[in-house]
């Protein structure tokens, strides 16, 4: 491929990347009225974008944002490891913090939102399994995608905080004013730490580890501490 070509297919990336945050703010947007689903649409257009932007760019090998054949040397990446459990904790602390602040009402929103309402030990494998394909999905848009390729046209904070408030905004749900602001402040921040184990890693499967993780742990202590 020369220069021009080079080029032509970056200038075609850009368009599509603004093309494609574009719409995940305006679907995301929906969320003024917390009980609209068209939010969640923003998940699958973030995909479709990620993989139409790599193509038109000829992205390959270690230069693309979904790889599984480098994870050993992304896990060794200075920092990754690091910024990949901070999730987990964080979880803990938000569970820990809002059970104080809110009482078993937190809680209560938190498996309403999540629509695991019912929660038993006799449904965990199903819950664990709609976690992972929930959470590849979600890092594959906004991290691979939304984060991943704006912060090539953007400054990497910038990208990681617009990206992140995007994120917890799909998140709102209709509750207590109080719990939903809190629920969502904790999503933007657990976003923000994806963000950076992204932009360590370079790979959104590392990030979709740090996610999991984080999820299943909290999912976890809810069922063992409140």
């Amino acid at each position: 491929m020369n220069d021009q070509q080079l080029m032509e297919n970056n200038k075609k990336s850009v368009v599509l990347t603004m093309i494609g945050v574009a719409i995940m703010i305006l679907l995301t947007a929906t969320k003024i009225v917390p009980s609209s689903k068209t939010a969640g649409y923003s998940v699958f257009v973030g995909i479709a974008f990620f993989f139409i932007t790599e193509a038109v760019g000829k992205v390959k090998g270690s230069k693309s944002g979904l790889r599984f054949n480098t994870i050993p040397a992304d896990l060794k990446k200075p920092g990754v490891i690091l910024w990949m459990l901070l999730p987990s904790v964080s979880g803990i602390v938000s569970l820990i913090a809002g059970n104080l602040i809110f009482g078993g009402e937190n809680i209560s929103h938190l498996i309403e939102r999540t629509g695991s309402v019912g929660l038993s030990f006799d449904k965990t494998a199903l819950l664990i399994g709609q976690v992972i394909i929930a959470a590849f999905g979600e890092e594959i848009a906004y991290r691979g995608f939304f984060f991943g390729k704006t912060s090539k046209i953007f400054p990497v904070w910038l990208c990681a905080v617009v990206s992140s408030v995007v994120f917890a905004a799909g998140h709102i749900a209709a509750g207590n004013i109080g719990i939903v602001l809190y629920d969502v402040a904790g999503v933007f921040i657990d976003s923000l730490i994806f963000s950076m184990v992204y932009h360590k890693s370079g790979n959104c499967v590392i990030s979709t580890f740090s996610h999991i993780l984080g999820n299943v742990i909290s999912l976890a202590a809810v069922f063992l501490f409140f």
